[in-house]
């Protein structure tokens, strides 16, 4: 018996080893890994949490970037339309202008070419009123005295100072 009791002794003692081991196993666990693991779940949830703020942080600001985005585009086409309208203005002006500095130079041509008419029909009447004062002189100068011929010339003077043709 007494090997048998020893060898109950060995196995009972290694079953509390054994159990004293498990038990302090879990204690340990308990105590040390238990907290960590909550702290770090603890942590993973509020760096989860500040992800989630953040993202809606973005989601927050591009939402009022786009909304930024699609006024400018509408004060863009806004820009766009006044635009249009102050070329057509523009342009309606300036032909207006055109129109008006055209008729303006052609009245003024209109005249220049009937001043420049009546002055080459003067110039012509001259001439000719020369030529056939040349030609008078030549053919009658035989035949009509110097009272005469100072008489003509003095009609003819007289008519052109009062405008006969």
């Amino acid at each position: 018996m007494d090997t048998h009791f020893f060898e109950q002794v060995a196995l009972w003692s290694q079953v509390a080893g054994a159990v004293a081991f498990l038990v302090v196993l879990v204690l340990l666990f308990r105590k040390y890994l238990v907290p960590a693991v909550q702290a770090n779940e603890i942590a993973r949830n509020a760096e989860i949490a500040n992800r989630e703020k953040r993202r809606a942080v973005l989601q927050a600001d591009l939402s009022k970037a786009r909304d930024e985005v699609e006024r400018a585009d509408g004060d863009a086409a806004e820009i766009r339309k006044r635009m249009a309208a102050h070329i057509a203005e523009t342009r309606a002006h300036l032909d207006a202008e055109a129109k008006d500095e055209g008729a303006r130079l052609v009245r003024n041509a209109e005249g220049e070419l009937e001043r420049a008419r009546l002055a080459a029909r003067d110039r012509l009447r001259i001439e000719f009123i020369q030529r056939a004062l040349v030609k008078a002189r030549s053919e009658a100068a035989a035949r009509v005295s110097d009272a005469t011929n100072e008489q003509l010339v003095r009609g003819t003077v007289d008519d052109l100072v009062r405008g006969r043709n």
